[in-house]
């Protein structure tokens, strides 16, 4: 038996993440939470011929605590999604009630919600902005996990990741519920992407479900760092041209994705794919599959001794960074180091780490100065 939660789950990456876990035969019981329309979801999958009962809420009656009673896997998309990265001038988002926030835009007052701002009302947000609302947004929810299923193995989504997972483990701290074993940041989607711009390099798309690149780092940006030179199908020679224009297109893929959308969208349906495959193996894990490995970024908590080696490798300690993980019955089993890496893939490292510190930084110093 398990239990699957999604919070955020009316929104562009809950709803297909929703379905491909229904779909997945280890699901037995679906929660889906979001703010509005989250009973038609739940209709609408609950329709579909798998075994997980579903079940969907809306924040009246306790709707949180319903859906994350019993839950054994708790994913976060919840929150903004990115948009080109242009600034504006605004004021800074407020707590409007318990799942909404205000913020100002052109003097027209705006209402955000769990699942995304309208297309028209955030013409240019930038990551900055984004931080400031999904903070609050995953502060939350994080609370609601604390209370209702502290057990719950916790996976996060919601941008900006390289923060956000900070912000969950700071309200599990404060909650005194906090295992860094059950959280982790979910960065498949630079390895998903990975494996299909090297297939592209090779000509053969069919390949891409057989190649393996870690990504290490973070989540965003130049904290993505992938590290082709350990690809399980090596490149074929790339001029320093072509390398670096692979490297910038894996780092800022989502941003084509944007730009693809006209602005209209963001990469949900990939995420919700890689969402759901890394899903998919904590859950293996938790049923008892041995030898799993996966991407994640997680806290250098979760395994000292790995966390130890990776320091080394690094030339200093990064309080939460991405690597390959093995994961086991209670989580993360190991962090596994970085291995033998080239001088461009250990200058990219070098350049991540600066903005790292300071995104882990943001979102730690978010719930200490907040007052729960």
């Amino acid at each position: 038996m398990v239990k699957a939660v999604v919070l955020g789950a009316a929104g562009g990456i809950g709803q297909p993440l929703s379905l491909l876990l229904k779909c997945n035969p280890l699901v037995t019981e679906l929660g889906l939470y979001d703010i509005v329309n989250t009973p038609g979801v739940a209709a609408d999958l609950a329709h579909i011929s798998t075994p997980a009962k579903v079940e969907g809420n809306l924040p009246d009656n306790d709707g949180l605590s319903k859906t994350l009673k019993g839950a054994d896997v708790v994913v976060i998309p919840a929150g903004v999604p990115r948009k080109p990265g242009v600034s504006y001038s605004r004021d800074p988002p407020v707590r409007a009630s318990a799942n909404m926030w205000s913020t100002r835009i052109d003097d027209k007052v705006i209402f955000l919600n769990l699942i995304e701002m309208k297309e028209a009302d955030m013409i240019d947000e930038c990551r900055d902005d984004l931080f400031k609302i999904n903070a609050g947004i995953v502060r939350d929810l994080a609370t609601g996990i604390a209370t209702y299923s502290p057990k719950a193995f916790v996976l996060v989504i919601s941008n900006p990741v390289n923060s956000t997972v900070p912000i969950v483990a700071e309200v599990l701290k404060k909650h005194g519920v906090y295992d860094p074993k059950r959280l982790f940041g979910v960065t498949t989607l630079d390895v998903v992407r990975s494996s299909t711009f090297v297939a592209e390099k090779h000509g053969n798309l069919s390949l891409a479900t057989e190649v393996v690149v870690p990504v290490v780092g973070g989540h965003s940006g130049v904290t993505i760092v992938p590290l082709l030179s350990q690809s399980s199908h090596p490149l074929p020679n790339l001029s320093t041209t072509e390398y670096e224009a692979l490297v910038k297109r894996i780092q800022f893929g989502g941003d084509e994705v944007v730009q693809a959308k006209g602005g209209a969208g963001s990469a949900t349906l990939s995420m919700a794919y890689a969402g759901a495959e890394f899903a998919n193996k904590v859950i293996k894990a938790f049923k008892g599959e041995k030898g799993l490995i996966a991407p994640s970024y997680v806290s250098s908590e979760a395994d000292r001794e790995g966390a130890a080696l990776l320091t080394k490798e690094l030339g200093k300690e990064v309080a939460y960074f991405s690597s390959n993980i093995e994961l086991g019955l209670g989580g993360i089993a190991k962090i596994n180091p970085l291995g033998k890496i080239t001088d461009a893939e250990r200058n990219l490292i070098k350049a991540a780490i600066p903005e790292l510190e300071k995104n882990i930084s943001s979102g730690v110093t978010f719930v200490v100065e907040a007052r729960l």
